[in-house]
């Protein structure tokens, strides 16, 4: 085991430490949630990293998804031309790329991974799936089926995952709230999973497998953390009680097919919206930084980034030593880190992206580590949507919802470093899942 690897380790109990003492409770946490939490989490990186077999499922999930991807291609060619080939790629007609396009090249395929979920959906395999991971949390956890149930959905779909729990939503604790906040923003959802593919698989060819990885780790981390920040006091009405998920099931698949389409629309135009709204709003608040903090480092002989991400890269720069990213890069990530709380984690694959095309990561580890710590969606904006859509579900817990909102932000963030340090404990130099 590197030096590194032990520093991740160690990091995996920093982060539990921190958390504790952020919370407000600390003799009702329980236990057992934590540290079966983490044996999971270990467990499922052991499998992956160090087993053999462990590695040759997670080469044919990372391969599965790229014919998946490549699949969705198939109609973003024929609606959108040039437009949707990836740069360097050249068509069957012998067209060229116009250059990296988001919304044709990304975006659009998140609409027949909508359509894709919907349709797996319809044939029982997405909730067979998710029954499946609710029941082992709840059984060893000893948590409510509701709050492992709705966590467990998160790792394949994103705000929808609240209508498996629709039933219960009244009745929850505030704690109960809080898990389901912090699972739905630690974790991502497959309809955007093609988005950070599309970024990274030239430069990555493993992304894939480790983005799905990521999105498995984190759902434990996600009650780590929840529960740390927030125990249970209360006696939540389906504690140790395995549930069904609810969900309308279409009346065919061709139905299926065009709701999920449709769905993936919403989704693709809401992806679009806030990247729009949030850049422009986070642009004039570093022209305006910059201006007053230029001032300040003539004054006062300062070297500070005053930009949003640069003081975003001080604040998580600790993190990112904690996690077992090298000093020469911690810097650089912990600034892309940063940067996902504000603008999302779209924009931050993507200049991670960036980064790596013009190597300004010097350690292979430092590639994995951030890959694991983005792979969520722990920013202001999602709290936002997902706080709304309850709201939705759940008019009468709006205002607990938006009270535990924040709280369960940062749960989400650590989560994300807390899953991000597992990867670095177990990674290996010399791992075929590298794939670089």
């Amino acid at each position: 085991m590197e030096s590194y690897n032990i520093i991740s380790f160690a990091g995996i109990f920093v982060l539990v430490g921190f958390a504790l003492l952020l919370s407000p409770n600390k003799r009702n946490i329980n236990w057992r949630v934590v540290l079966w939490g983490i044996g999971l989490q270990m467990l499922v990186a052991f499998f992956i990293f160090v087993v053999p077999v462990g590695s040759r499922i997670f080469l044919f999930i990372n391969d599965l998804v790229i014919k998946v991807l490549q699949s969705a291609q198939e109609g973003n060619r024929f609606v959108f031309g040039r437009l949707a080939l990836p740069p360097g790629v050249t068509g069957e007609n012998g067209e060229t790329s116009l250059g990296a396009i988001l919304a044709f090249q990304g975006l659009a395929s998140a609409i027949f991974f909508a359509a894709l979920m919907s349709l797996l959906y319809f044939f029982r395999i997405m909730p067979l799936l998710i029954r499946g991971f609710a029941a082992v949390f709840t059984r060893l956890m000893r948590i409510s089926g509701a709050e492992s149930l709705c966590v467990s959905s998160n790792i394949f779909v994103g705000v929808e995952a609240g209508l498996t729990v629709k039933p219960h939503l009244d009745r929850m604790t505030r704690s109960e709230l809080h898990t389901i906040l912090t699972g739905s923003m630690a974790t991502i959802a497959s309809t955007v999973l093609a988005l950070y593919v599309s970024f990274l698989s030239d430069i990555f060819p493993n992304i894939a497998g480790h983005l799905v990885s990521a999105s498995i780790l984190s759902a434990p981390a996600a009650l780590v953390m929840s529960k740390l920040l927030l125990p249970e006091t209360e006696t939540p009405d389906t504690l140790g009680v395995n549930i069904k998920p609810e969900y309308e099931r279409e009346g065919n698949a061709i139905e299926a097919v065009i709701k999920g389409a449709n769905s993936g629309v919403k989704l693709a135009v809401g992806i679009t919206a806030l990247l729009l709204a949030f850049l422009g709003i986070v642009a004039l608040l570093d022209l305006l930084m910059g201006s007053i903090g230029s001032t300040a480092n003539q004054f006062f002989h300062f070297n500070i980034d005053w930009s949003l991400k640069g003081l975003m890269g001080y604040l998580f720069y600790p993190f990112t030593l904690v996690i077992g990213i090298p000093p020469g890069d911690a810097l650089a990530v912990s600034r892309i880190i940063g940067e996902r709380l504000v603008v999302t984690e779209v924009t931050a694959y993507k200049d991670l992206a960036v980064l790596l095309t013009n190597d300004g990561l010097r350690h292979g580890r430092s590639i994995i580590i951030t890959t694991y710590a983005l792979c969520g969606f722990a920013h202001i904006a999602s709290m936002g949507i997902f706080i709304g859509g309850l709201s939705a579900l759940a008019p009468k817990r709006t205002r607990d919802l938006s009270i535990l909102g924040p709280r369960a932000l940062l749960a989400a963030t650590l989560a994300c470093l807390l899953t991000a340090a597992v990867a670095g404990a177990f990674y290996n130099q010399s791992s075929i899942l590298l794939g670089q």
